[in-house]
Order: structure tokens, then C-alpha cells, then sequence
């Protein structure tokens, strides 16, 4: 892992000291269950990764977990197999097999899929969860441009549909039909598939395991399909929504105790990963993050 840089004492006696004062306050509302933050930075240009889950696994392993994990998140998204993986491995080593996932910001597309793997989502009314469905990013024109699989499936079949429909010229039709790859589009499909696989399969074996997986696909279509409500991938899916969809929501209450630390917490990791840092992972012991780019 590069630029991976385990903090050293000298460094948690000085700004992260405030942080692990607010884990210890925190993990008091938290019925026993110890306190990991894993924020990815929403100011560089960083997604999940494998390597994530390492450097997870490094903190995690070093904490005694018998009595369950609560993990706080904060990222824009990235790998969704990373994101299964990340599941797998807080579930092994929590010893209640399950844990908690804290958003009291923003925990999108991979993020999303990391808190659908938890026991039960602690939100507040800021908080915000995100559809799950893959984006494309190309470079067209010397710029990096992000298209949803959907749509780029869509506006394909779309053509193809008309194209074989028209009783007028034709040309027009395959002009467009130029600007798609078919071998992209059966990509672009697999990929849907297995964001739709991954979320579905996660929410099964924990927080719907008692509903059918169609009916779980039923329940959160409105994460996995654009075209069911959110319309863009940026747009926020807060607790009510993501409650009503099924998902275990835990509501927290901005006027209490709990959610002034876990805020103030969140508060000062945000910062860390916007100025000095792009990722970290912490807990009262173990500290590790990756550096942001020079």
C-alpha cells in the first residue's frame, strides 16, 4: 500500500488526541461496542479500494471486539467489491458477527453498499445515504466524464429499439448507434448486475434476512435504478427513504449528547482527510491513513 503511514505517538498527542477523546465518549453511548472511523476523502480525487480493507483489517485485529463493532463512515464510494469485502471482514471480526454503521455525513454508491452490509444504520436528518448503480468515467475531449451504466444501457437500447421499429430512413439511427461499443454495453450490464448482486445478497444475509431476495430487489429499487426516483447518482437518499425501503435505520437525534460527539467527531476526521490526509482508519489504538497527493 503506498503512502500508507501507521500514526506514531508523537502525532496522536497533538490533533488526533481530540479525536480518540471522542471515541472514548462516544463508545459510551454505544452499548460496549468499540468505535472505527473509515473516511475516504470527498476533496481528493480517492476511491474504495482492496487496499482499504487491509489497512482496516490492520486496526480492526488490533482492538478487542467481543463485544461487536460500530463503524463510522464518511466517503463518496468507489469499488463495490471492495465494499463486499470490507462487509465480510468488520463481520468476522466483530464478535457479535454483525455490526453497526454510523453516517453522520455522507456515505455514497460503495459507502452506500458498506452500511447496507451493518446490523442497523445510526442517521441523523443531515445524513445521507446514495444509489449504489455503477458509473461509467471516460475521457472524451481531454476531460474525465462520469455517465451512469444505466443510462448509457438505456439510451442504447433505446436506439436499437427504434432502429428496428422505423419505417423511415435508418441512418440516422445507426449515426447514433456509432457513438456505443456493443461490447461496452454487455460490460455496462454485467456491472448493474453485480452492484445489484452485492447489495441484495449483503442486505440477505443481515438486516432483510427474513424477506425474499426479490422482494429485497423490490424494496430498494430506488438505490439500484436511477429511473425509480433519485434520477442522478449524486442525489442524497436520507433516513426516512432509506427506512422506508426496509433498511434497519436508527435515528439520531441532533438535540442529543450522542450525536454532538459523533458530530464534533466527524467534524474534525472530515478535515483531517481534506487537508492532510485523503483516507483514514482509526480507532482508540490503532491510527492508519493514506497521505493526499503532493
Amino acid at each position: 500500500m503506498a503512502n500508507v503511514h501507521k500514526a506514531v505517538t508523537t502525532e496522536l498527542m497533538q490533533g488526533p488526541a481530540t479525536r480518540l477523546s471522542l471515541f472514548r465518549k462516544i463508545e459510551k453511548h454505544l452499548e460496549g461496542r468499540k468505535l472505527v472511523t473509515f473516511f475516504t476523502s470527498f476533496n481528493w480525487q480517492v476511491d474504495i479500494t482492496d487496499d482499504d480493507c487491509d489497512m482496516l483489517q490492520s486496526v480492526l485485529q488490533e482492538n478487542d471486539l467481543s463485544d461487536g463493532l460500530a463503524l463510522m463512515i464518511s466517503s463518496p464510494g468507489g469499488d463495490g467489491l471492495a465494499a463486499e469485502r470490507i462487509v465480510n471482514t468488520c463481520r468476522a471480526y466483530s464478535g457479535t458477527d454483525d455490526f453497526w454503521a454510523i453516517v453522520p455525513g455522507k456515505a455514497k454508491s460503495a459507502a452506500t453498499i458498506i452500511c447496507m452490509g451493518a446490523s442497523k444504520i445510526f442517521m441523523a436528518p443531515p445524513s445521507e445515504l446514495g444509489p449504489v448503480d455503477p458509473q461509467i468515467f471516460r475521457i472524451e475531449d481531454s476531460a474525465r466524464k462520469v455517465y451512469s451504466a444505466h443510462n448509457l444501457v438505456l439510451g442504447y437500447d433505446e436506439l436499437m429499439t427504434a432502429a428496428t421499429q422505423t419505417k423511415g430512413p435508418i441512418e440516422p439511427y445507426l449515426q447514433q448507434l456509432a457513438h456505443y461499443d456493443s461490447r461496452d454495453i454487455t460490460l455496462y450490464r454485467s456491472l448493474i448486475s453485480l452492484s445489484e448482486d452485492i447489495a441484495i445478497k449483503l442486505l440477505k444475509s443481515g438486516m432483510m434476512s427474513q424477506m425474499t431476495e426479490k422482494k429485497i430487489k423490490d424494496s430498494i429499487e430506488v438505490f439500484l435504478n436511477p429511473a425509480a426516483g433519485t434520477l442522478s447518482h449524486g442525489r442524497p437518499i436520507f433516513g426516512p427513504e432509506a427506512g422506508g425501503c426496509g433498511l434497519a435505520i436508527e435515528p439520531m437525534d441532533v438535540a442529543s449528547d450522542f450525536w454532538r460527539d459523533v458530530y464534533e467527531l466527524y467534524v474534525r476526521t472530515e478535515r483531517f482527510v481534506s487537508y492532510q490526509a485523503c483516507k483514514t482508519v482509526e480507532s482508540i489504538k490503532e491510527q492508519f491513513h493514506v497521505a493526499a497527493p503532493s
